[in-house]
């Protein structure tokens, strides 16, 4: 009997423990996910001054700093520029307007893995008249290449704590951006290393647009600033690479040319547009592409144009030798793109921008 109660006893003291074991919290399960912080300035740019357009030079910018910046004054980081989409403005990114992603939430989550290094991202508001800048300089729009490449990226490294260099700057996009970090990442390799570009816009014409150049006659059916902003998707996107690709200082209230006048095909206009997309202009840049660090792409099956247009950048890397990486995955245009953020561009980023100052001899 006494037997009996001591194992009892052992018995009842194994459940106690193992209970006790199995209701503790999970080491870190309970523990806070440290949050980084989210800044909103305005930057002046000199190259967007007298814009013909009328927008303003002096541009929001949205700012997220890493966990570790507040709590470690001597760190310094490397910067992602993150470009944002046609539509689309850096507020609605960062979470201070509702929209389909939200990049500071992104960033967060993607850091709590403790698998990457942290880094500042900085995004510009490109949101113009025309709904888009992309990224691109004209008298129309204003220098938009020469102020995320020179101005903004000068304010950033004055103002913030960065790893001033090319190796420790990175540049990315969506749609539209993703055009613009392609644009200004083959022309500038001395100021960014790595190119991501996410479901990337614009890089070559498809056959689509070839066929259907007539048809954007209708265009010309469009005589105010009311009527383009109710127009359909792509003819306002037709309008915001007209301000951006063939300006024209003596033509408003647009100052812009179209592809077509009365209705007959402009071949010099639809060149300009051409001229533009910067798969047709790599060959002539191909020598600055060599000196990038990384680059990366990807987009949806469903995306069918832009998915389309990756393979060409695809086949004219490798037709180089440029070591790229590359991905079509199951999605569309944007439902997948906070997830591709989390799970393949920081960590493209993280793997590639330099992290250390290089040591001035």
């Amino acid at each position: 009997m006494r037997k009996l109660k001591s194992t009892r006893s052992l018995v009842l003291g194994s459940l106690i423990c193992c209970c006790f074991f199995l209701f503790q919290p999970v080491l870190g399960q309970n523990t806070p996910m440290k949050q980084g912080t989210v800044e909103r300035i305005k930057v002046h740019g000199k190259g967007l001054e007298g814009n013909l357009s009328g927008d303003s030079p002096d541009r929001e910018v949205s700012i997220y700093l890493p966990p570790s910046y507040k709590t470690n004054p001597k760190r310094r980081y490397p910067v992602v520029y993150l470009l944002h989409g046609f539509t689309d403005n850096d507020a609605q990114w960062y979470g201070f307007q509702t929209h389909w992603i939200n990049l500071p939430n992104v960033v967060n989550k993607a850091l709590a893995s403790g698998q990457l290094h942290e880094m500042i991202l900085v995004t510009p508001n490109a949101y113009t008249r025309f709904q888009g800048s992309f990224y691109s300089n004209s008298v129309t729009t204003g220098n938009w290449e020469d102020y995320v490449a020179k101005e903004l990226v000068a304010n950033i490294d004055k103002n913030y704590r960065t790893i001033p260099q090319a190796s420790s700057r990175g540049i990315a996009g969506h749609s539209m951006g993703g055009y613009g970090a392609f644009r200004i990442g083959q022309k500038y390799p001395e100021i960014f290393s790595s190119v991501y570009l996410l479901s990337p816009c614009c890089l070559s014409p498809s056959e689509n647009e070839l066929q259907n150049l007539n048809n954007l006659s209708r265009l010309e059916n469009i005589h105010t600033p009311e009527e383009v902003n109710k127009a359909d998707f792509l003819t306002r996107a037709a309008f915001a690479t007209g301000a951006a690709w063939a300006p024209n200082p003596k033509k408003p209230p647009f100052y812009l040319d179209l592809p077509t006048d009365k209705g007959q095909v402009q071949p010099l206009i639809v060149a300009k547009r051409m001229a533009n997309m910067p798969i047709a202009t790599l060959d002539q840049n191909i020598t600055n592409v060599k000196k990038l660090t990384a680059i990366g792409f990807d987009a949806g099956t469903q995306d069918t144009n832009i998915a389309a247009s990756i393979q060409v950048l695809d086949q004219q890397l490798n037709k180089y030798g440029i070591k790229h990486s590359f991905e079509i995955y199951e999605g569309d245009h944007v439902n997948r793109v906070a997830e591709r953020i989390e799970t393949k561009m920081l960590g493209f980023f993280s793997d590639n921008l330099s992290f250390e100052a290089k040591k001035v001899k």
